[in-house]
């Protein structure tokens, strides 16, 4: 673009002010890679999959005040999911994520404190709350997470940089619920049955009651669609966990 813009200015075609256009372009662009994770803009994530049959169900911001009985219903129906847990929630309490473990659910990393300026930091203080984050997994379940989920899903090059250093994979999601902000509970129901298709990972959060509040009728009437319930790394055909 800038290449084009001299050209065209030094021939006298344009004015000086379309360097100031191309600018809020290229800035929009910038924030828009920035927050939108699915266009893999700063760095490549893993946000559907390719078998048409298989859904994943994935859920952040645990343990919280509805991972208990979100763990029950799961049970109940015989599925498996991810929580994309937040550090120090898992250093709070360990008894749900060795039951996530336990009942044989996938344990990965949504940074340690989750905190509005997570995006602003250095890629070396990203890598120190995914590492502190993974060794208070590894503590409960002997296990280190490979896989992270980048808090709100902003991306940019510290990251990329922070995901390249400690070796963890990026995932993100086809299928965005917006169950933090959903108010009504068959809304919020519908609205995901009707986007839903072959190899979505479907993000909700086991902090919200409604999401608990739907849950049963949405792995029902998915399985209604012809649809079969695998975790993440089954469909993404990823390692879960350090060897």
């Amino acid at each position: 673009m800038l290449i084009a813009f001299d050209i065209a200015y030094f021939g006298g075609v344009v004015e000086w002010w379309w360097a100031i256009v191309l600018l809020v372009i290229y800035l929009h662009l910038l924030v828009l890679g920035a927050i939108y994770i699915r266009w893999n803009f700063y760095l490549h994530s893993f946000n559907s999959g390719k078998n048409e049959k298989y859904i994943a169900l994935t859920f952040d911001d645990g343990p919280a005040d509805q991972t208990d009985a979100i763990l029950d219903i799961l049970k109940e129906l015989d599925v498996k999911a991810a929580f994309f847990s937040i550090g120090k929630n898992a250093e709070k309490f360990p008894e749900m994520v060795k039951r996530w473990d336990e009942e044989g659910h996938l344990v990965g990393n949504h940074s340690y404190a989750h905190g509005f300026n997570f995006d602003w930091q250095s890629s070396s203080k990203m890598v120190m709350e995914i590492d502190r984050t993974n060794q208070a997994i590894q503590a409960v379940i002997n296990k280190k997470p490979l896989l992270f989920r980048p808090p709100y899903g902003v991306t940019n090059p510290n990251l990329a940089s922070a995901i390249m250093r400690t070796g963890m994979h990026s995932v993100g999601w086809s299928l965005r619920s917006f169950d933090t902000s959903a108010k009504d509970a068959d809304q919020l129901l519908n609205s995901v049955l009707s986007k839903l298709k072959g190899g979505d990972i479907i993000l909700l959060h086991d902090s919200m009651a409604v999401t608990r509040t739907i849950l049963t009728d949405l792995i029902v009437k998915a399985r209604e669609k012809g649809f079969t319930f695998v975790r993440v790394d089954k469909l993404l055909e990823l390692d879960a966990y350090a060897p």
